[in-house]
């Protein structure tokens, strides 16, 4: 069954205008020509498609079904031509941005909210990966955007600062260590923690330096989030290690104390990086433009 696009032009044409004629005209095809296509695609099915009367001509069953079809290929090669159309004027466009988890959690949401809906046209693709993998996959190329700590980026990088971001100790406001103001990572590792789902970036951040100091973490619990991770260290469950900014927001409704940790990878640079600028897409330097400006 070889149908191409103007058969299938044609036959909705001669199907509408009740007449194989009129069908050829709007088709821009001479009548022996629409004549011989519409005999053809008959030919190929094996069945009429048109009931021809001293009238015009009416669609047999088959000729019905076969215009519910074209109408569907149809209408999708239109919508197809639209949207490379916008993509060639550089109105539409995929941008995938890596970012760790304190960056994905307190800074970007509220970002690309109003950037999503400044440009309707343009789709974000966002993961959260650890910062070392993000610098190592913006500089192979694999993602338009990274947010990662300064200390992580590698040589060749194009970076922008982006936001401050400490980590910090949520414990509960009546936890024996309430009433510090900083504590040393060495001397939490007899306590259970409340932690992320494994694999997110903050998880795998913190449980690297618990490595090197050769003691695994006690985790008690695995959230999905550091709102939840807040929530259960301030009912007891567990001591927690979150971002500056969740802790302080949580404070507002929960019975929360944030301790410094007084260790020299708790206070983090965020950092947007691209690998250069000047060949990203044109949404993508849309989004990297207001990231920017927002720093």
């Amino acid at each position: 069954m070889r149908f191409d696009l103007t058969d299938l032009r044609l036959f909705r044409h001669v199907v509408e205008t009740e007449s194989i004629t009129r069908g050829a005209e709007r088709t821009h095809l001479a009548l022996a020509s629409a004549s011989a296509r519409i005999r053809g695609m008959e030919e190929v099915l094996g069945v009429p498609l048109l009931k021809r009367g001293r009238r015009g001509v009416q669609p047999t069953d088959a000729g019905r079904a076969l215009l519910d079809h074209a109408r569907i290929v149809l209408q999708q090669i239109e919508t197809m031509r639209g949207e490379l159309g916008a993509y060639s004027r550089g109105l539409k466009g995929h941008v995938r941005v890596l970012a760790n988890t304190a960056a994905l959690s307190e800074h970007l949401p509220g970002l690309l909210a109003t950037f999503l809906a400044a440009n309707p046209t343009i789709d974000l693709d966002l993961e959260d990966r650890e910062s070392p993998a993000i610098a190592a996959a913006i500089a192979a190329g694999d993602a338009d955007i990274g947010i990662a700590t300064e200390a992580a980026l590698v040589p060749g990088l194009e970076s922008h600062p982006f936001r401050p971001d400490r980590l910090v100790l949520a414990v509960a406001a009546g936890h024996p260590l309430a009433r510090r103001r900083q504590v040393a990572f060495a001397q939490l590792l007899d306590l259970d923690f409340v932690g992320l789902t494994r694999g997110t970036a903050l998880d795998e951040h913190v449980a690297r330096h618990a490595a090197r100091l050769g003691r695994p973490l006690r985790m008690r619990v695995r959230a999905n989030s550091l709102d939840a991770v807040c929530a259960m260290a301030a009912a007891g469950v567990g001591v927690g290690i979150v971002p500056e900014a969740t802790a302080r927001r949580q404070r507002r409704a929960l019975p929360l104390v944030a301790l410094r940790i007084a260790e020299p990878w708790a206070m983090r640079q965020l950092t947007l990086c691209v690998r250069d600028q000047r060949h990203l897409s044109r949404p993508a330097r849309r989004l990297f433009e207001t990231l920017r400006q927002a720093a």
